[in-house]
């Protein structure tokens, strides 16, 4: 095809920041009782905003509503606004008919909150009024109730205005409301063929859009070639630049390789910024050292600078990887490409890896470029990326898919330890999961999970249990 105009490359983690509708209310017979009331109330309710915006989110605050008319209103303005998430403020009682329309209508999962403006009232001092202040508690279970009878998922987070941890709880909502966007609205790029043998990895294009919203786009290796082929001396040159300043070059390093690579790694920046993509999966195995095997043998230095700039992009046509790997960039924890390499029975430990493209945000050191005349079990040769992944926790996220085709999550946590790694050109890690290595593998396989998986930094359960609620998939979490 005739490549489009190239565009620059965007951060999509930048471009699809979370939209949070915000409503809050209060029952309107209180106002003329209670003169006071009304603005104080406001006043939490511009906090609560202020404080929303800190989780790098755009908020759609459309104001104080006071009755079920006003309630009404509120859900037609958030649904025009296509939210990812509405936060339904309780700042006084308020009558379950004020929100749930919001619930129904507004398109978009509902978060209630319930923040008292002080950790506790001044029993001695305190009116009516002011005791008023303090009872966004009252409706919450009258919520809950009426959300049930009516088929809305409830959550909600209790606390007070400055509560650290109830602030936590909110981000955690937050941030699985922009991994459920980018879901939604991404576009991930499938280019190439299936690996030939692998049936966990096959994926069926119409179950992305269908469980998980998106664009599924179809890329041909041609699509990447007419792109390498345009790419400019200048370009490749400054791409040189940028890998010789992320990366230590081992001796192994042929310059030939490695300049064909950063040529690759220009034109996939092409390719991302024409297609728009969010992610990539690809592979393409060629034969007799042709174009397209040239060009997937250039692969891994360009699709490991686009992973660690937010665009999960992964060998093996791993399009269920790929969209592991986005969940995983979006909760600001890397993830990297990964699979079992081999138990350490002696040392207690799994360990695993991959070779190819890595998130290099993860890695204990600076990377290294290792040339390779031999990629295990492809054909290829060039330069691929090694590097251990830094010590501590770490959790492993998977889009498994069961046989009626419905996506599920499978995630389980462990700590990465020092130890000896391989020094093959792969990413590598020594996970101790607090069990036995062999049955920890026998339950993590037992979970579905195929062979591919994308390993994290971090303890990620918290906000994937939220992505969950959020998004309807089923969690698996794997123990032993």
């Amino acid at each position: 095809m005739t490549p489009r105009t190239p565009a620059a490359p965007r951060t999509p983690a930048v471009t699809r920041r979370p939209r949070i509708g915000l409503v809050a209310g209060g029952l309107g017979a209180y106002w003329p009782q209670f003169p006071e009331l009304l603005p104080q109330l406001r006043r939490s309710a511009e906090r609560v905003t202020e404080r929303m915006r800190e989780f790098d989110a755009e908020v759609i605050d459309v104001g104080f509503v006071s009755d079920a008319e006003e309630g009404a209103e509120a859900a037609g303005r958030l649904r025009a606004a296509d939210c990812d998430l509405i936060v339904g403020f309780l700042t006084t009682y308020m009558t379950a008919t004020m929100l749930v329309p919001v619930a129904q209508r507004a398109g978009a999962p509902v978060l209630l909150i319930n923040l008292q403006p002080t950790p506790a009232m001044d029993h001695a001092s305190f009116s009516t009024g002011q005791w008023l202040a303090y009872c966004g508690a009252c409706p919450l279970p009258e919520m809950a109730n009426a959300f049930e009878r009516v088929g809305v998922s409830f959550r909600s987070v209790s606390g007070h205005l400055e509560d650290e941890r109830a602030w936590q709880r909110i981000g955690r909502w937050i941030r699985a409301a922009g991994v459920r966007s980018v879901l939604r609205n991404g576009r991930h790029g499938l280019m190439g063929h299936l690996y030939p043998g692998m049936y966990d990895v096959s994926t069926d294009l119409t179950m992305v859009p269908g469980r998980l919203g998106g664009h599924v786009e179809v890329l041909e290796f041609d699509d990447l070639r007419v792109r390498v082929e345009s790419a400019g001396d200048d370009a490749v040159t400054a791409k040189l630049d940028e890998t010789r300043e992320v990366f230590e070059l081992a001796d192994s390093v042929v310059e030939d390789d490695l300049r064909w690579a950063a040529r690759v790694a220009v034109g996939l920046d092409r390719l991302v910024a024409d297609f728009d993509l969010d992610s990539l999966a690809y592979y393409h195995r060629g034969l007799d050292a042709e174009i397209h095997e040239q060009l997937g043998a250039g692969m891994i230095l360009g699709s490991s600078l686009l992973t660690s700039r937010g665009i999960p992009a992964c060998g093996e046509y791993e399009l269920r990887t790929s969209l592991a790997m986005l969940i995983c960039d979006r909760l600001g924890a890397g993830g990297s490409f990964t699979e079992l390499q081999a138990l350490d029975f002696t040392a207690g430990v799994v360990e695993m890896g991959h070779d190819g493209p890595g998130h290099l945000a993860i890695s204990a050191r600076r990377p290294l470029l290792r040339g390779l005349g031999l990629y295990h079990g492809k054909r290829g040769w060039g330069v691929s990326v090694e590097f251990d992944v830094r010590r501590g926790p770490v959790t492993l996220v998977g889009l498994g898919q069961t046989r009626d085709g419905r996506y599920r999550i499978i995630a389980a946590e462990g700590e990465v330890v020092a130890g000896p790694l391989l020094e093959i050109g792969n990413t590598t890690s020594r996970v101790d999961f607090g069990h036995d290595p062999g049955e920890w593998t026998d339950a993590w396989s037992a979970s579905g999970v195929g062979h591919h998986w994308a390993l994290a930094t971090g303890v990620l359960l918290p906000e994937l249990r939220a992505l969950a609620g959020l998004t309807g998939l089923e969690l698996v979490e794997v123990t032993v």
